[in-house]
């Protein structure tokens, strides 16, 4: 392809990411600085904004909470996500059948996904799960007033609508291992978890790198299924980082707007200080790969 031809093809897309994207976070980064209220020109204050995030309580319950989320999220689907795109791949007829089946979770919008999740404990809507604990002996659980419920059932709602991205890709992660590979190491004695841990992972460490990526990204921005699955999250301490920046920035008429952007510019800080490690990986690998 000649090089008129690649800008007369990329170029749309450039603009679009550069109004969308590239916009936008240099207007977030010039608030930060700055004492904003929506619709008013702002007044620079310098470190002001960040020296209020960093020594607000809320903000360290929040940028905790949020953290430990993304975390046990992740070490979750990544081991039931290779359990399950293991099975999966074992099927041959029925596999498209069982894709679709489990999809479903995923292509829900988020919101309508957790409202529907939420019934599951919400005794108003028949509460299923709190009926169970009662048929086996145990007490209510306030699952969307006590801390530690309230964050198992966030933890366990953002597991369902994930965890079906994190399997298709693992799947495709191990239809591309070389049956080689597993012919030699079961030729060399190894069962079928040593083959598992000594073969096909290490095979598949971008594609696991990959995963990681997409799922922290994904779940350090949580925000809209806390709505339904977390009504009381700033009192019990379950609010994320970008709950707290709506709070903060759009609430009593938007007048905290540079402090609501200084959150999001530590925010960013944060994505990319756990991101790294994984991309660091992949392109190595990529390199290694050439």
């Amino acid at each position: 392809m000649k090089a008129r031809e690649f800008w007369l093809l990329f170029a749309p897309s450039l603009v679009v990411m550069c109004a969308l994207l590239v916009l936008p976070l240099v207007r977030t980064v010039q608030w930060s600085f700055e004492q904003v209220r929506y619709g008013t020109p702002g007044t620079f204050v310098g470190l002001s904004n960040f020296t209020d995030a960093l020594t607000d309580p809320r903000f360290h319950k929040a940028v905790l909470f949020t953290v430990t989320v993304t975390v046990i999220t992740t070490i979750i689907l990544l081991v039931a996500g290779y359990i399950i795109a293991t099975g999966i791949n074992r099927i041959t007829t029925s596999r498209p059948l069982v894709l679709g089946i489990m999809l479903v979770s995923y292509v829900l919008p988020n919101l309508v996904g957790a409202v529907a999740f939420s019934w599951l404990f919400d005794d108003n809507f028949g509460g299923v799960v709190n009926r169970l604990i009662g048929f086996f002996g145990g007490s209510q659980v306030l699952w969307f007033t006590d801390q530690v419920p309230n964050g198992i059932l966030v933890i366990a709602n953002t597991v369902w609508h994930m965890l079906p991205f994190a399997m298709l890709i693992i799947l495709a992660g191990l239809q591309g291992v070389p049956a080689e590979l597993k012919e030699a190491a079961k030729i060399d004695g190894a069962n079928g978890f040593q083959t598992h841990l000594n073969v096909i992972i290490p095979t598949m460490k971008g594609v696991l790198g990959f995963v990681t990526l997409i799922t922290i990204m994904d779940v350090l921005r949580m925000f809209d299924n806390l709505i339904p699955l977390s009504p009381q999250a700033q009192s019990i301490g379950n609010e994320s980082i970008m709950l707290y920046v709506y709070s903060v920035a759009f609430a009593d008429g938007a007048e905290k707007l540079g402090l609501g952007s200084a959150i999001n510019v530590l925010t960013i800080l944060l994505i990319l200080v756990m991101l790294i490690p994984f991309i660091r990986d992949i392109f190595k690998e990529a390199k290694a790969e050439r």
